[in-house]
């Protein structure tokens, strides 16, 4: 990815971004899970990709504190007090949480994204970023796994979830391409190699669940440029609440 001090803070806090907002989603699902097993394991998950967005929010925070010259940002303040304009994820995380086969197939689809962009990033010339992609990695690398075998089993499973699978598909294939579309804080070409490989994974694995790959998707995009859908305010007016009444507050 791109070095460049003008866009390191951006792409960081995307990142970042991408994890909060998708653990907040996936939080929804505590103790509302299948069975015990499996709402723990989401929940694990979740916890993950928040202690990711820590890491990451730490480090834009360094980043902007020493180009100011001050110690005004924390993670706190990157997580709580910027509104939806300023959150760069992609739509595809701030979706509503759906169905459980909805929830583990979005899971699927980005977690093979992050595996592959966190495999670049492991060489990445800012080495505490490169640090903590070596760390995600071992993270991620569970969580396609396991929401691999959900998208399996559900969409190669009785009549009723296969159909559910092939609605959610079609449903969540439509955000997928911004995943890939390059905003200036990005390298285009790393992205265009990480879609090829992520294209034949996810292929390779909607095929043996018996689901089909959509063709000729308008792809819907913003999210990078900070134009979201509009769950992303409700969600962030929830999670920010606390700190924006009991500004500072500590437990």
């Amino acid at each position: 990815m791109k070095n460049q001090s003008n866009s390191t803070v951006p792409f960081i806090l995307y990142l970042a971004d991408n994890n909060l907002i998708l653990a907040q989603r996936n939080s929804e699902w505590c103790g509302h899970g299948p069975v015990l097993e499996q709402d723990i394991a989401i929940t694990n998950i979740t916890l993950d990709l928040i202690g990711q967005a820590r890491m990451l929010y730490q480090l834009a925070a360094d980043h902007i504190n020493r180009q100011n010259g001050n110690q005004d940002a924390t993670e706190d303040t990157l997580a709580y007090l910027r509104n939806e304009r300023e959150f760069s994820n992609v739509l595809m995380v701030e979706l509503p949480k759906g169905h459980w086969g909805f929830t583990v197939l979005r899971q699927y689809l980005f977690s093979e994204f992050q595996y592959l962009l966190y495999r670049q990033l492991s060489a990445h010339a800012d080495e505490p970023l490169s640090a903590i992609a070596v760390k995600s990695l071992k993270e991620v690398t569970y969580h396609v796994q396991w929401s691999r075998e959900w998208v399996l089993r559900l969409g190669d499973g009785t009549s009723e979830s296969h159909q559910k699978m092939a609605d959610a598909v079609q449903d969540i294939w439509m955000y997928t391409g911004e995943l890939f579309q390059a905003a200036p804080f990005e390298d285009a070409a790393v992205l265009q190699s990480i879609h090829t490989e992520w294209k034949q994974r996810i292929t390779e694995t909607l095929e043996e669940a018996t689901l089909t790959v959509p063709e000729n998707v308008f792809m819907q995009q913003g999210g990078k440029q900070g134009i979201h859908t509009e769950h992303l305010g409700y969600m962030l007016a929830e999670m920010q609440y606390l700190q924006r009444m009991h500004p500072n507050a500590t437990w």
